[in-house]
C-alpha cells in the first residue's frame, strides 16, 4: 500500500528544483543558502491534514499494540557510511550540508535507501537554530562548534531575540520533502537540543569536558542562567511546533549533557525547562510523541519520567529490564543496544538485539542504540541490525500468555 501522508498546509504539491548547490552566504547571523540551482529529484508535499495510518514507530511511542519493535538509530546518517563520506568530500562544510535543503534531504535519505529503518531523522544539528535567536556560531575542524560571544551576564542577554523561524526554512522544507519521500513507510523524526544542553555551548563558548563555567554560573549568576534557559525553552518550543507543522511525526529532545549534572542539579536546572517545552508542545501538537534522551541517564530515569514526555531513551549503560521496572508501564522506552555491539560477529549482535527486545517487552518499545552510531561501524552490521528487527514478531495469539512472547 502506498501511504502518502499529506501535511498541514494550504498549498498543493510543489516541485523543488535547482541545478547546483551554490556556496552558502552570510545572512544576518544565519549561514543559509540564498538559492540553489542544481536539479533535484525531491518534491515538497504541502496539503491538508492527513488521514493515513500512523507509522509503526508512532504507534510504539504511544504504547499501542504493534506486531514487532520499530527500529532506527541515532546518528544513522553520517560518517560510517561510504556514500556520506563521498558527499562530504564534495561539500566539506558541515553547515552547508546541514543548512542546504537538497543536501539535508539527500543525507537524511541515505540510511533509508540503504537499510529501510522505521524512522528517518532529519540531518541537522542541535545548534542549528542558534543564529535565529541571536547567537551566531562557527564550526572549526579542530575545535568543533565555536561561539565567539558567550552569554554570561545580563548585558550579554540583550543579544537574544525571539526565534525567527523564517531563517530556518531549510528545516521546514526538508521535513516536507522527507515526509513525501518516505510515503508513510517510516516515521519522519525531528529533533532539538534541551535548554540546558544548548546553554552549555552558549555559556562555555563551545564544547567542554568540564562544564565548570556554566556550573559555576548556577551559583554565581543564577538569574542570568535562568533567563537564558527560559528564553531557550520558549524558542525550542516554537521550533518543535514548526517541525511538526512541517511534517515531523515525532520529536526527540536531546539533553545530551544533562547527565553531566548531579541529579539534584538536573532537577533544578534542566527538568523545569523540559517540562515547559512538553507542556507548550502538547497544547499545540497533542498527538505528536516526544522522546527524551540523556547520555548517562541511569541516575535520572525517574526524574526524566516527571517531564511527562512519551518516550524515555535509555543509554547502553542502563539494563533494559531494570529501566522498565523503574519507569513502570505507563511510558514507552527507546534503546538501548550498545553501539559497540555492531563491531561484534553478527550472531552475537543478533543475540544482543533479542535480549534488549525481550527485556523491553512487546508494548511501548522503539529499538535503537544506547547512543549514536560509532564512526567505523561496518555498514553490514547496520544492515543486519535492521534485518533482525524486521524479523522479530510479537506472538499475541495465545490468550494464556500474559506477556506476549518474542518469536524469532
Amino acid at each position: 500500500m502506498n501511504l502518502s501522508p499529506p501535511l498541514n498546509s494550504a498549498c498543493s504539491w510543489l516541485a523543488w528544483r535547482s541545478s547546483s548547490i551554490v556556496p552558502v552566504q552570510q545572512v544576518g547571523f544565519l549561514v543559509s543558502p540564498l538559492s540553489t540551482s542544481r536539479k533535484s529529484k525531491f518534491h515538497v508535499a504541502c496539503s491538508a491534514s492527513s488521514s493515513s495510518p500512523d507509522p509503526l514507530l508512532v504507534k510504539a511511542a504511544r504504547g499501542e499494540d504493534v506486531s514487532r519493535p520499530p527500529a532506527w538509530m541515532m546518528r544513522q546518517a553520517g560518517r560510517y557510511m561510504a556514500v556520506y563520506r563521498k558527499l562530504a568530500e564534495k561539500y566539506p562544510s558541515f553547515r552547508e550540508r546541514s543548512e542546504t535543503t537538497d543536501l539535508i534531504v539527500e543525507i537524511s535519505l541515505q540510511p533509508w535507501e540503504a537499510f529501510r529503518p522505521d524512522g528517518v531523522i532529519i540531518f541537522s544539528d542541535i545548534l542549528t537554530p542558534l543564529p535565529s535567536i541571536g547567537v551566531p556560531f562557527d564550526i572549526e575542524d579542530a575545535r568543533g562548534p565555536v561561539i565567539q560571544s558567550p552569554i554570561r551576564s545580563e548585558e550579554d542577554l540583550k543579544a537574544l531575540h525571539p526565534i525567527e523561524l523564517e531563517k530556518l526554512s531549510f528545516v521546514g522544507d526538508s521535513l516536507r520533502i522527507l515526509r513525501n519521500e518516505v510515503e508513510g513507510r517510516a516515521a519522519v523524526l525531528g529533533f532539538v537540543g534541551a535548554p540546558w544542553t544548548i546553554a552549555t555551548y552558549i555559556v562555555e563558548g563551545g564544547t567542554t569536558k568540564t562544564y565548570t563555567t556554566i556550573k559555576s554560573m548556577c551559583r554565581k549568576a543564577p538569574h542570568v542562567l535562568r533567563a537564558l534557559l527560559s528564553h531557550l525553552a520558549k524558542a525550542i518550543s516554537d521550533y518543535i511546533v514548526y517541525q511538526v507543522q512541517s511534517g515531523a511525526h515525532c520529536i526527540q529532545i536531546f539533553d545530551s549533557w544533562g547527565g553531566q549534572l548531579p541529579p539534584h542539579m538536573w532537577e533544578s536546572w534542566s527538568k523545569p525547562y523540559i517540562k515547559e517545552i512538553v507542556s507548550t508542545v502538547r497544547s499545540k501538537c497533542p498527538d505528536t510523541p516526544l522522546v527524551l534522551y540523556i547520555n548517562g541517564n541511569g541516575g535520572l530515569l525517574e526524574r526524566m519520567k516527571d517531564t511527562e514526555v512519551d518516550v524515555i531513551g535509555l543509554d547502553w549503560t542502563v539494563d533494559m529490564a531494570d529501566g522498565r521496572k523503574r519507569l513502570g508501564s505507563g511510558i514507552s522506552v527507546q534503546g538501548n543496544v550498545d553501539p559497540a555491539s555492531l563491531f561484534s560477529p553478527l550472531p552475537s549482535l543478533t543475540d544482543e538485539i533479542q535480549r534488549v527486545v525481550s527485556s523491553a517487552g512487546s508494548k511501548g518499545h522503539i529499538l535503537n542504540l544506547g547512543h549514536g552510531v560509532l564512526v567505523g561501524t561496518p555498514e553490514a552490521a547496520v544492515a543486519h541490525f535492521f534485518d533482525v528487527a524486521r524479523s522479530l514478531k510479537f506472538d499475541t495469539q495465545d490468550p494464556k500468555v500474559e506477556e506476549p512472547e518474542l518469536v524469532v
